[in-house]
């Protein structure tokens, strides 16, 4: 089982003069994108008891997601309210104090056997104490299982960026497989290129590190030649969980290989990795040509032609 552990809040995503709450966040929606891909997932974030918490629970269940693991809280779910411009997607988080936000280490429940590798990032990696709860998360089972990291940044959320610098430091150091957009390229190493900044990554132990570029398609860095998958051709409804959608791509290709264990990391193949990069941008153009996140499942991919 995949286990993506991180944030879940609800997108106040605009709809005329309304906004319409949609169940969201990165890592949450990652965890749907596998879950309906059919990939054996489970999900690990606190989820609160008032609306919007049931409202977070029913597309878990509906993409058969365990929840086993997420504790209940009575406090308020993490809002996102959206606003669109040209189809991009940008945010403004209201968490002070939510049942995520307060996730401790020593609230962290004891990791089953049958979980065989993890997903981070999003918001979930910045504040504390939840930051320090999935950076304490990683160190228990990193030398278990693969981890990989999205760490989604979104600057305006940074209150100290110093400290979230070098807890990104830490948790790239520990990661096997790493993705970025452009926007995180920009924010972590300004005035990189790709190349440069893949290759800065991969001397910090991870295997793989993967961009996505919107529809500049997505490449990968690794020990072999660097490979890239083109972008499907869609009309754009929003950018909203793109990103999120890729991730689960890659991580249900690599599972389906027999690549996502220790020992499959050890004998990863171009042909894997190129199989990665084409679920992940074919997910992915089905869930921008819609509105919100909505990723797909796995007839709709079937559906498209190769």
């Amino acid at each position: 089982m995949i286990l993506c552990a991180g944030e879940s809040l609800i997108d106040m995503v605009p709809e005329g003069a309304h906004y319409r709450p949609l169940p969201g966040g990165a890592v949450y929606n990652t965890a749907i994108a596998l879950g309906r891909m059919g990939t054996d997932t489970g999900y690990l974030w606190p989820i609160s008891r008032d609306t919007f918490g049931e409202m977070l629970l029913r597309p878990l269940a509906e993409a058969n997601v365990d929840t086993g693991l997420c504790p209940r809280s009575d406090r308020l779910t993490t809002l996102a309210f959206v606003t669109l411009t040209g189809g991009e997607a940008r945010y403004a988080f209201y968490d002070e104090g939510s049942a995520g936000r307060m996730l401790a280490p020593e609230d962290l429940p004891e990791i089953p056997e049958t979980v065989s590798a993890l997903f981070i990032g999003g918001i979930s990696l910045v504040p504390d104490p939840c930051g320090a709860a999935v950076e304490a998360l990683v160190e228990r089972v990193r030398h278990r299982i693969p981890v990989m990291l999205d760490p989604n940044i979104r600057p305006f959320f940074i209150a100290d960026e110093a400290a979230y610098r070098a807890r990104l430091d830490r948790l790239i150091g520990m990661a096997d497989l790493v993705k970025l957009s452009g926007d995180d390229l920009d924010w972590l190493m300004p005035g990189a290129s790709f190349e440069e900044a893949a290759a800065a990554i991969l001397s910090r132990g991870p295997r793989v590190v993967f961009q996505t570029g919107g529809s500049a398609g997505a490449r990968a860095h690794w020990s072999g030649t660097p490979l890239s998958a083109q972008a499907m051709r869609v009309e754009v409804a929003d950018t909203i969980g793109a990103g999120d959608t890729f991730n689960a791509g890659v991580l249900a290709a690599l599972d389906r290989t027999g690549m996502l264990s220790r020992e499959g990391l050890d004998q990863l193949s171009a042909d894997a990795i190129a199989q990665a990069l084409a679920l992940g941008t074919r997910a992915a153009a089905i869930t921008v040509s819609r509105p919100g996140a909505n990723p797909p499942w796995a007839h709709e991919l079937t559906a498209l032609p190769a």
